[in-house]
């Protein structure tokens, strides 16, 4: 299934007759950000026929009551209101001003009208927590923000937030992850809408690529929410953090907190949005990432310092989650820091990059079976459920249950629609590398 399939779970709600499907209504708050707030009145509200791209009509409409004020101060006037939500096929929340306020009680019932009446409702970065307010993404896979993601999971336990992906489709509601990523969800629409040909023509006015690969992976840190400070995990995960270099699995970390591995799966998705194995892997991948750009070391070597058990299972998380192999990664990188130089041996050439390059290009040669090699030359989300960390994803045990990690709808491809629903929480998952 394409990345751009839009078959909703349930059947979808017939639009209202009053609705119209070319009309767009964006949805404006005080102390938005104007880069996320222009993005949709960039894309739906400028006549680009000419292009070849068809004419959406937009109505931009007000949230609460006026002024709006951006937040860089700037002050909008909105020339609708919420009554004009009623005429609209699609709605769009760009943003929200604060993840720890609750949005304005008119605003959520509009869009609780909007949705019940068939329109299609979407949340850019922050503006999920709006759509998640109003009980839109209730039993829902949705994405925002890498850095808000675990606030999410954690104030709205019923949403199925992943962090990875740069938009969710779910049919009738749509979220996106921060900035630029509203503009890959909103050439969505209009590939859906449209066609491709018509949000190629698009892209291409805009001046940004027509699909992005890749999710947010690349842009992880290694911080966590500040909620977890005081909390017992805190030491756990310290200790993680520490020890990566060590070839340990979920199973260890539950010990460590006194827990059962159910209990701490729970545990730790609440605290953090992330179930521990993903979470685990995540940080292995961006330690690999770091002695990549900083030091000579093999990939081999890499492989070993990030807790990885092979070199296969380094190489088989390192694409899947940003997109090339390791050798190719370190490539890239000392092609644009050409006097960046590497901290530890940098006289030493990295010879088994090369024998790594040279293992993956048999393994390409050889047939596909399932759990092997060719598991791991999977694109990005689609590898296995979990968004890749299932059976064949590179020296997790082929054939186990994964953890209920997230556990969103499968990725078809690269960033689009998810499938499936999550796994139970508590399923055994396998250990890391």
């Amino acid at each position: 299934m394409s990345q751009d399939s839009t078959t909703a779970p349930e059947a979808a709600r017939k639009l209202s007759g009053r609705r119209r499907r070319e009309i767009v209504a964006v949805l404006l708050f005080s102390g938005g950000p104007i880069f996320e707030s222009s993005i949709p009145l960039s894309v739906f509200g400028i006549d680009r026929q000419d292009a070849g791209v068809p004419r959406y009509r937009l109505l931009v409409c007000a949230g609460e009551d006026a002024p709006l004020r951006t937040t860089g101060g700037l002050e909008l006037t909105a020339p609708y209101g919420l009554e004009a939500l009623a005429r609209a096929g699609t709605v769009v929340v760009p943003a929200w001003r604060s993840i720890t306020s609750p949005p304005p009680s008119e605003a959520l019932e509009a869009l609780r009208r909007a949705h019940e009446e068939g329109a299609r409702i979407v949340g850019l970065c922050t503006g999920a927590f709006v759509l998640a307010a109003a009980g839109l993404l209730d039993g829902r896979p949705a994405t925002t923000h890498w850095m808000y993601a675990p606030t999410l999971a954690k104030r709205y336990p019923s949403v199925h937030v992943d962090p990875r992906e740069l938009f969710v489709d779910d049919g009738d509601v749509l979220t996106s992850a921060g900035t630029a990523a509203g503009i890959d969800l909103c050439l969505h629409i209009v590939r859906t809408d449209h066609g491709a040909e018509a949000a190629g023509a698009l892209a291409r006015r805009l001046v940004v690529p027509a699909r992005r690969s890749g999710g947010q992976e690349r842009y992880l840190d290694r911080s966590l929410p500040e909620e977890i400070g005081a909390d017992p995990l805190a030491e756990v995960v310290a200790w993680a953090l520490e020890h990566l270099h060590e070839q340990f699995d979920v199973e260890t970390l539950a010990a460590r907190a006194y827990m059962s591995r159910r209990t701490f799966d729970r545990r730790f998705r609440s605290l953090t949005g992330s179930a521990p194995l993903q979470w685990l892997i995540t940080q292995r991948v961006l330690q690999a990432q770091r002695l990549l750009e900083t030091s000579d070391y093999s990939v081999d070597e890499v492989a070993g310092r990030c807790g990885f058990r092979s070199p296969v299972a380094l190489r088989g998380h390192f694409r899947r989650q940003l997109g090339s192999s390791p050798a190719a990664y370190r490539a890239a990188y000392r092609a644009r820091r050409p006097q960046g130089g590497a901290a530890e041996r940098p006289d030493r050439p990295d010879r088994t990059d090369h024998r790594a390059d040279r293992a993956e290009i048999v393994e390409q040669r050889q047939p596909s079976e399932p759990g092997g090699p060719a598991a791991l030359r999977r694109p990005h989300g689609a590898a296995g459920p979990g968004g890749g960390f299932g059976p064949g994803s590179g020296g997790l045990d082929a054939g186990k249950p994964e953890s209920d990690a997230y556990a969103p709808r499968l990725p078809e491809q690269g960033t689009g629609r998810l499938s499936g629903r999550p796994t139970v929480p508590g399923q055994r998952d396998r250990p890391v590398g």
